[in-house]
């Protein structure tokens, strides 16, 4: 019997989606890199709950190879080699509208001093 995926995993259907996707898990050389599909867990926990790094919780391994992985991987443009592949075949099933678009502010933050200079907002003379 199945687990359910805790809350920002990958489900099996997703992993086994994603998996051809990912880079080979045994380098050619050197020590085997850690299983991707924890380290992927770990990344959408960092994703989903805004927390830093360091507060990783311990099941996905050590923040340090979790983080590593994410940026050598955005660096080598693996993340966006697998979201082509994902739209591509998204968009062969006809799941996506590409006319669509919007930007989510609602976690953008301004600094304090944002809304205006000292004083608050200059007032206009009538």
């Amino acid at each position: 019997m199945r687990r359910p995926p805790r809350r920002h995993e990958l489900t099996d259907d997703q992993w086994r989606r994603l998996q051809p996707l990912a880079p080979a898990a045994k380098p050619p050389t050197g020590r085997p890199n850690k299983d991707h599909r924890t380290v992927i867990n770990g990344i959408l926990w960092i994703l989903g709950t805004g927390a830093p790094w360091a507060d990783l919780p311990e099941r996905y391994g050590s923040y340090k190879t979790v983080s590593s992985r994410f940026y050598r991987w955005r660096k080598a443009g693996i993340w966006d080699r697998i979201l082509s592949e994902l739209q591509k075949d998204a968009d062969a099933q006809g799941a996506v509208q590409w006319t669509m678009h919007y930007v989510d502010g609602s976690s953008v933050r301004a600094h304090q001093s944002a809304a205006g200079a000292k004083g608050g907002t200059p007032r206009t003379k009538r």
